[in-house]
């Protein structure tokens, strides 16, 4: 990466920790997947109960095969075989001690923007999982929630439904349709700009270009 872009997500990300200090989250700068992937697991005690939705960029530092092959409890929907086991594994996270995740989009003052088609990961960033842990490249960080959500609709939608293989509008025309289509993912909007709970939601920076 070039170094003067460094140097700007170095400024960049500054702003964006004392923007979710003001929130009451906690904000890290990585300056690279190895050192992401060095403090994602300190914020992970051995032995936790740990569990993540769709989060490209946790694969893509390490984070999620470094889990697996730890000490940790790994509830992992995606080894079930039926969907009475699936649905188990994912009410099971709910009470999970670690949800792991990336964000669609987020402001350059701390406010997180995602997007969710089943919806399960949205609502344990609300609610559920005792800590949320935030794996977000600086390619991520936006001006403001209008940039931000324009973002995560046509950047994060249209390439999460072109992966999965899905038949909306935006996987053909690479951008949002606003489409009411039965595939769409783009069923649930979470804005989240405060967290009343001190030390549950953490977000690492990572000075790169991860996810979508």
């Amino acid at each position: 990466m070039n170094e003067n872009i460094v140097k700007r997500n170095e400024l960049l990300a500054q702003k964006v920790i004392k923007g979710l200090e003001s929130r009451n989250m906690s904000g890290y700068y990585a300056a690279n997947k190895e050192d992401a992937l060095k403090k994602a697991l300190e914020l992970i005690p051995e032995e936790s109960s740990v569990t993540m939705g769709g989060a490209m960029s946790a694969h893509e530092i390490g984070l999620v095969e470094a889990v697996k092959s730890g000490n940790y409890n790994f509830i992992d929907r995606d080894t079930a075989k039926t969907p009475e086991e699936k649905r188990a594994a994912m009410l099971a996270g709910y009470d999970a001690d670690i949800f792991l995740s990336s964000a669609n989009a987020m402001t350059d003052d701390g406010i997180l923007v995602n997007i969710d088609g089943n919806s399960n990961r949205v609502s344990m960033i609300a609610q559920g999982p005792k800590k949320v842990i935030f794996i977000v490249g600086m390619n991520k960080v936006c001006d403001d929630i209008d940039g931000a959500m324009k973002r995560a609709r046509n950047v994060a939608a249209p390439i999460n439904a072109q992966r999965f293989g899905l038949s909306t509008p935006c996987s053909k025309t690479g951008s949002c349709m606003n489409c009411k289509s039965p595939d769409t993912i783009c069923c649930q909007f979470l804005i989240t700009r405060f967290s009343r709970h001190k030390d549950r939601i953490h977000v690492i920076l990572v000075n790169d270009n991860l996810g979508f």
